[in-house]
């Protein structure tokens, strides 16, 4: 590394550093730009490199600030911020989080789909590791660097199935570089800590592959054996070099999700975000939900719209809480409703994948049931006989709650619990404003992306935004903090149930289920304590006391600051 932490006699941190001149102004980890004090200019020789003005960190954020607002798009203030992070990250991340909620739709979802399918188009800088096929051999090389030295997080994607948008082959790389930058802007973990990476193992989006300016591997998507050995030389290559490290997967198809998570869960400290983490945000939220209407999580009934891994695995997590309250493992599972493009999944269903089967119906629960056409059960036909409770859309098809769906569910319930998930904006199942007309403002709704607040009662409301960012930052916090072995499915059930816990809706069932994002960092070591205890009680780490893990997570915690330079 070119840096490395110290501190003097009365206990004040400084870098040692040893680069100087272009190269330190040139490292995003250690540039402070203008703000270099005079001494450090003298001593790195940076006199002549930088305007003669000395700014401090406040006054370049106004800069910067200032300089996003007039950008005219959303994307043009994503490759700013995208600059800005390449140059000078202090100055970005500290940027972040003084506007969580407006920067964090820029960063992340919905606009980084946009950065993704334009990512050839928009590319300025690398970041990050591109590993093909064609690297297998060198992967222990390519690892060695000494800048990968730090590294304790990786978020890696293979880029085919990009939040609603299918397959963006090597722009993928946008989700990567998203998640870890809210690993640090909500959770802290230091930047030069993470890592993404993009297996670009081709494509078969015809749009990229005719793109003269496509930056990615010009080759149909590797299938099969040839596939699964790839990934497998990869984790391999990871846990040599990284033996601590935390591996989130994200993005995958769903033929490749389940199983690749299945077959490394306990080799490796690793999960899969779109499985887990949403499983874990959905369950936290519908746990706040029904702490709110003082209902029971045991008297739910659940419709989940999209049938692949996202929608069983929320599935699994809320049964395994019904099950936590009280309710049987069957009983439990017979309360979900999944319903993917054929219909409801029941014991009859043709090709049933393995995560699916302890959700598909049983025949005697719905030979009773009155269908709109003899054959199949439809949505509509599910919501009109199931009269369920809660309504989860996890499917990436717009509008799919109608308002003939929806008033239905209202009319039979008080309540009705509507969380349409699908990101980005343009893939939502149903706007918020139109699931609050149609139930007379009766609905509780989280959504996946953001939308803009509803009138509500003659009174502005805040969408809830059931965004995985209020778990996975603080998971990962909590694991590498206490350098947990593995991550447990129970893990996720307590950051639900920690976010659950902080819901402003526990004392004011007016108020919001979710706590705003501009206290993100607070929830995030709420989750971070919870987990990392749960690490400790499942002998996952070495055994420590809550107050050795606070101070573990505390000292974790990085806050986008400039301290001081001395020479090394």
């Amino acid at each position: 590394m070119h840096h490395k932490q110290k501190k003097d006699a009365q206990g004040r941190v400084y870098y040692e550093v040893n680069q100087g001149d272009f190269d330190l102004v040139r490292n995003p980890i250690l540039n402070k730009g203008s703000a270099f004090p005079e001494n450090e200019r003298h001593t790195f020789g940076l006199h002549g490199i930088l305007p003669v003005s000395v700014s401090d960190l406040e006054t370049q954020k106004q800069r910067s600030y200032k300089a996003f607002q007039n950008k005219a798009t959303p994307l043009e203030k994503y490759i700013y911020l995208r600059e800005v992070q390449d140059s000078n990250e202090t100055l970005f991340y500290s940027l972040i989080v003084d506007h969580v909620p407006e920067m964090m739709p820029i960063v992340y979802t919905p606009v980084v789909g946009e950065a993704c399918q334009n990512f050839s188009h928009i590319y300025r800088r690398p970041r990050g590791l591109y590993l093909t096929p064609g690297c297998k051999d060198s992967l222990d090389e390519i690892l060695s660097h000494i800048r990968f030295d730090e590294v304790e997080a990786i978020v890696v994607s293979d880029g085919e199935r990009i939040l609603g948008l299918g397959d963006q082959g090597a722009g993928g790389m946008g989700i990567p570089i998203g998640k870890l930058a809210l690993y640090t802007a909500c959770a802290g973990i230091h930047p030069a800590s993470t890592l993404p990476i993009l297996l670009d193992t081709g494509t078969n989006n015809q749009d990229l592959l005719n793109d003269p300016l496509y930056m990615g591997w010009r080759h149909p998507r590797v299938r099969g054996q040839e596939y699964d050995d790839f990934i497998d030389l990869f984790v391999k290559a990871i846990q040599k070099r990284f033996p601590h490290v935390l591996l989130q997967w994200e993005d995958f198809a769903q033929q490749n999700a389940n199983p690749i998570l299945a077959r490394y869960r306990n080799t490796l400290c690793t999960f899969n975000d779109d499985i887990q983490g949403t499983a874990a945000i959905a369950t936290g939220t519908l746990l706040a939900a029904v702490q709110a209407t003082h209902g029971s999580i045991t008297d739910q009934h659940v419709v989940v719209v999209g049938g692949g891994s996202a929608g069983c695995g929320i599935s699994s997590l809320m049964a395994q809480a019904m099950i936590d309250a009280g309710l049987s493992e069957a009983e439990a599972h017979s309360r979900f409703y999944i319903i993917d493009a054929q219909g409801l999944l029941t014991e009859d269903t043709a090709n049933l994948l393995s995560f699916q089967l302890p959700f598909a119906q049983k025949k005697a629960a719905v030979k009773d049931w009155t269908l709109r056409q003899a054959g199949t059960i439809s949505f509509f036909d599910v919501v009109k006989n199931a009269k369920p409770t809660v309504m989860l859309g996890v499917s990436g098809q717009p509008s799919l709650f109608t308002e003939e769906i929806v008033r239905i569910m209202a009319s039979n319930t008080k309540q009705p619990v509507i969380f349409p998930l699908s990101n980005p904006t343009s893939r939502s199942e149903a706007d918020p404003a139109d699931i609050m007309k149609w139930t007379d403002g009766r609905a509780i709704v989280g959504t996946g992306s953001p939308f803009p607040d509803i009138m509500h009662q003659g009174k502005l409301r805040r969408v809830d935004q059931t965004n995985n960012a209020y778990i996975f930052p603080g998971m990962g916090l909590g694991i590498i903090a206490v350098k947990a072995k593995h991550v447990t499915d129970r893990m996720f059930m307590v950051a639900a149930k920690a976010l659950a816990e902080l819901s402003p809706a526990k004392n004011n069932p007016e108020a919001n289920l979710l706590p705003p994002l501009d206290q993100i960092r607070a929830v995030s070591r709420k989750v971070a304590i919870d987990v990392a205890l749960e690490a400790v009680k499942a002998g996952l780490t070495k055994g420590m006391t809550e107050a050795e893990v606070i101070a573990a997570i505390d000292a974790k915690m990085w806050n986008p600051d400039y301290l001081p330079y001395v020479k090394k």
